[in-house]
């Protein structure tokens, strides 16, 4: 994708364009309308005027006089008798004089009641006469290849037709001037338009390369916050990167601590089977049993370790409503001979169908993390409990023991990784319910830990209604 400088600045270099065209046109168009207009009412007084000025008493001579004024230039004048029917001969009159150039674009003529000329104004009597009018008003007459605007009146004291006409070139030349004095300041002002809107464009940018160089020149341990004076629409985007700061923080931060807990973790186990071992090969029968219990601890903690680097990494699948009876009914039946190898009884009670709204796979690891956890702090001979349950529109999964509990102003920590705060004669990696936690957050449910009498925890999961 192209720059967003760029992209402006030829967006905004056609939109400057454009506009001086449509201005243009426009001023064209409008001119048009409007001098078309002007020219209109200025034909029609010079009409009345001419009107007010003959009478039936004006004579040829009179009328030869007035050709005499209006003859241009190589374009002369004419009167007609109309009881001769020819043209009287021209008296000796001084050169003709044109006094503006436009004079050649305009002209008048005269006509008798009947229709027949009385006075052909210059231009209008070259090749063949000027087309007499048939009405009064406003009209387009095409003569001599040219096209005229006349406005005619019909003067009744005098009975005499009265056209004054102006050729359309007049008004095309007008408006072309009209048109190309509005041009010419646009064309000459683009330039410094476009010098001007590009000089916009970067300093309106700079924020962006500000914030974009605070961000690239920043190194894999720099997780400050971005505190950038920035307008108002970069507000968002740099509260978004620093939010993205804080979370990437809190991650590495987390990352780092299961790193070192982790390394704790399979450290003390290592170095008790290294002793275990060198013990076993000096001779001393225990060690080598020892030795066996130290291994299924470290491979508790790297099984646990595994899970929970899953979760880390790993999106929320999609929740979808199931029935968890099923689940949890083959997980009792999957550890019922670990109980019953320990002397533990294992039951599962109350309802018999349990719909939530989770992912059947996570859900499975979290029940199996709660019922091991029991299991293993529950004491030989003791009972461990699955009750599924549903208060108040919420479906609940209940696990109970009948272990040592966890002391009261440890309930909150102890679902912190890696934390053990009960009996620690019990193998186990701190880990259970960490990962209990984890997935129950995934599922958007709650776990609730709590201890009942006489001794013995509680763990509730607890959905929200499906």
């Amino acid at each position: 994708m192209k720059s967003i400088r760029r992209y402006l600045a030829q967006a905004l270099a056609l939109v400057l364009t454009v506009t001086a065209l449509l201005i243009v046109t426009a001023a064209y168009l409008i001119s048009d309308h409007e001098l078309e207009e002007i020219l209109d009412a200025q034909l029609s007084l010079q009409g009345r005027i001419v009107a007010g000025l003959i009478s039936p008493a004006t004579t040829l001579e009179e009328y030869q006089r007035i050709a005499r004024s209006l003859t241009l230039p190589g374009h002369e004048a004419r009167v007609y008798d109309k009881e001769a029917g020819v043209e009287p001969a021209s008296l000796q009159t001084p050169p003709a004089r044109l006094y503006h150039e436009e004079e050649r674009m305009l002209s008048i003529g005269f006509w008798n009641a009947d229709g027949s000329p009385r006075l052909q104004g210059a231009k209008w009597n070259e090749e063949g006469l000027f087309p007499m009018p048939t009405k009064e008003g406003y009209r387009w007459v095409d003569y001599t290849e040219d096209q005229w605007r006349v406005f005619s009146l019909f003067d009744t004291t005098s009975d005499t037709w009265i056209s004054i006409g102006v050729q359309k070139d007049f008004l095309d030349e007008i408006v072309e001037r009209i048109a190309l004095n509005t041009l010419w300041p646009i064309l000459l002002l683009l330039p410094l338009l476009l010098w001007l809107m590009t000089r916009i464009i970067r300093r309106g940018l700079t924020p962006i390369a500000l914030l974009s160089r605070q961000v690239q020149g920043r190194d894999g341990q720099d997780l400050t916050p971005i505190d950038l004076n920035v307008p108002q629409e970069l507000d968002g985007l740099q509260r978004s990167l620093n939010d993205f700061i804080a979370r990437l923080g809190k991650t590495l931060e987390r990352e780092r601590c299961f790193t070192a807990d982790a390394a704790h973790e399979l450290r003390t186990p290592l170095a008790a089977l290294k002793i275990h071992l060198e013990n076993a090969q000096a001779g001393e029968a225990d060690s080598l049993q020892k030795a066996t219990i130290g291994v299924k601890r470290l491979q508790r903690v790297v099984e646990q370790l595994l899970v929970l680097a899953r979760l880390d990494r790993a999106s929320s699948n999609q929740a979808r409503l199931i029935d968890i009876y099923p689940i949890v009914a083959e997980l009792t039946a999957d550890l019922w001979p670990l109980a019953h190898a320990r002397g533990q009884e294992l039951s599962l009670s109350g309802l018999s169908q349990l719909s939530v709204r989770a992912d059947p796979v996570e859900v499975g690891i979290l029940l199996r993390n709660l019922l091991d956890n029991a299991l293993r702090y529950t004491p030989e001979g003791g009972h461990v409990e699955v009750e599924l349950y549903h208060q108040q529109g919420t479906p609940q999964v209940i696990v109970r023991d009948t272990g040592p509990g966890i002391p009261e102003e440890l309930l909150d920590t102890v679902v912190e990784r890696f934390r053990r705060a009960s009996d620690q004669r019990t193998t186990g990696s701190g880990l259970g319910l960490s990962i209990v936690v984890e997935l129950a957050q995934r599922q958007q449910a709650e776990v609730r830990l709590s201890n009942h009498q006489p001794y013995g925890l509680e763990a509730r999961v607890v959905w929200p209604a499906s």
